[in-house]
Formats: C-alpha cells, structure tokens, sequence
C-alpha cells in the first residue's frame, strides 16, 4: 500500500480534529476523501504530507513515516493543497521550472513541457501566473503536483474554480493518472465523486464513517432498493401492496398512477411488479430500479 493511517490523532486543545482514523490506499486507485467543511479532511491531508505532526497513531507514504522519515515521504507525494500557493509573479514556465529544480527532475525542459501540455497550459505558459485566471492558475498548481512523477498524489479541492470544460479535461487526467498512481483527492461535488472514485472514504466529526468502493455504496445504507414505476391506469396503495417483497409504497402523483416501491430487502421487485401489472391488464410506461449515489450515503452518515 503507498498510504498506510493507523490510528491517526490530531488533538487542538480540546478538541479532537482527528480521532484515531485508519485507512490504505494502494497504487492504481482513485480515492474521493468526502466530508462536511470542519471533519479532518484537510488535517488528514497536511499530515500525510508532512506539513503538520498528529497527536497520536502513525501514517506512511510508500513506506516512509512521515514523521521518522519526512524527506523521503515528500519526494514520493505530489500536493495541490486548498488554497493553491503560487509565485504570482512568475512567469508559468518559469515557475515549473524552478519548481523542477527544487526536486531535481531529471531531463528538467522535457517533464516541465509535459506537465504544460497534460494540464492544457500551452497557450499560458508565458504568461505571469498573477495575471491568469483561478482555472488556470489551478492548473499550475496540478502541474507542479505532478512535475516530479510522485507515486502519491494529493488533491485538496482540485476542481475548484475550472469553468465546465476545464473540468472535463482536469477530470480526465485525473482519472488516467490513477491508473499508474495513488490518488487522494477532496471534493464537495458529489458527482464529481462518484464519476471519478474507486473508493470513497466519508469523513465526519474526525472519524471514519464510511470506507467502501463505489460499486458497493447501495450496501452502507439499509439494503433496501427502491423501483419507481408508471401505469397507465390507477391503483391503489393495497394493491400494490400485495406485491412480493412490497414492504413500503410511496405516491409520486395525484392521480394514483406513479408510485415509488420499496422492496423488504435487496431482493429485486420488478419481476413481481412486472406479473402484478400482466395480471390486471395494466401497461407500465415505466419501471427503474433507483441507484445509491455517493451523495444519498454522504447525507445519510453525515447528517
């Protein structure tokens, strides 16, 4: 794993900013770190990349305690923090380069150029990083992230400020730099999350509430599965009722024709609500199983 928590701690006077989180992380994975403003999200972030020592418990990056062995710890992360620290009176190019320098990037002109091409800077790479707008100079900070080829990247709010098409692009790299790195990555952005991850960890008042990947998300909350269906006719709440594995109905409508059905269990209904409707020549307009979304979880545990 190239991020090991065990039992982390971060205690400011009386108040426990951190209590006793455990997690991994491994090579290959996208993970969305999610929680409400104040829950430890950034504290986590600024231990694991040595700019702040926990009260208590350990955390290791590609195998480097990040308090016995900070060097070697930050070598191997990249760090786009919230508020994006940045020479503003630097040229782009100039600022990559000096940035390369302090980690003594091998083929230093080849990987800075790399870096403004993967991160869509070109176009600015002469231009004063003050003068560039908050997508842009976010950019930068992704660049100077990534100028050192880290095994472990680590992204505070990344996305903030991108305008809908820079998104897309920032997403997309994202998501191809997981497939060679770790990626640990906040987001108040719910689809962001959910478009992106491989996992979620869910954050609240310091402790770890949810660790899960996405495809098991529908498995944190109560098991239930929800189907929302249309007929052309009306039916009655009893009726459909009856139905196997009908624990709960909900009306969607005036006119008794749209209904939202839960099932007792994670047993699937429609096949039932299929033969209910056969049964008293009914025609269904429409039949959907309701997903989980990470931000249906991230309501349900953080509320």
């Amino acid at each position: 794993m190239t991020i090991q928590v065990q039992r982390l701690t971060k205690i400011y006077g009386e108040q426990n900013a951190l209590d006793g989180i455990s997690f991994e992380a491994g090579r290959g994975e996208v993970v969305g770190f999610l929680g409400p403003n104040g829950a430890g999200k950034t504290t986590t972030m600024k231990i694991l990349t040595c700019f702040l020592p926990q009260t208590s418990g350990s955390a290791e990056v590609c195998g480097f305690d990040v308090i016995k062995n900070p060097i070697e710890a930050r070598r191997n992360i990249g760090y786009l923090p919230e508020h994006n620290p940045l020479y503003k009176d630097m040229y782009v190019k100039e600022y990559l380069y000096f940035v390369a320098g302090l980690h003594q990037t091998p083929h230093k002109k080849k990987r800075v150029d790399e870096m403004i091409e993967r991160t869509g800077l070109t176009s600015e790479r002469y231009k004063l990083i003050g003068s560039l707008s908050k997508g842009y100079q976010q950019r930068v900070g992704l660049a100077q992230a990534m100028i050192h080829d880290p095994a472990v990247l680590i992204l505070d709010e990344p996305t903030s400020g991108l305008d809908p098409n820079q998104l897309v692009e920032i997403r997309r790299l994202i998501k191809e730099l997981g497939k060679e790195k770790t990626v640990l990555f906040s987001t108040h952005i719910m689809q962001e999350a959910q478009s992106l991850c491989d996992r979620v960890l869910i954050i609240n008042k310091g402790k770890i509430v949810a660790d899960s990947p996405i495809e098991s998300l529908q498995s944190i909350l109560s098991g239930e599965k929800k189907v929302t269906v249309e007929f052309t006719e009306s039916v009655s709440k009893a009726q459909l009722l009856k139905i196997k594995g009908v624990h709960a109905v909900e009306a969607l409508g005036k006119d008794d024709r749209t209904w939202r059905l839960t099932s007792v269990d994670q047993t699937d209904i429609r096949p039932g609500v299929f033969q209910f409707a056969v049964s008293l020549g009914l025609t269904l307009l429409e039949m959907r199983m309701e997903t989980t979304t990470v931000e249906d979880v991230f309501q349900e545990l953080t509320k």
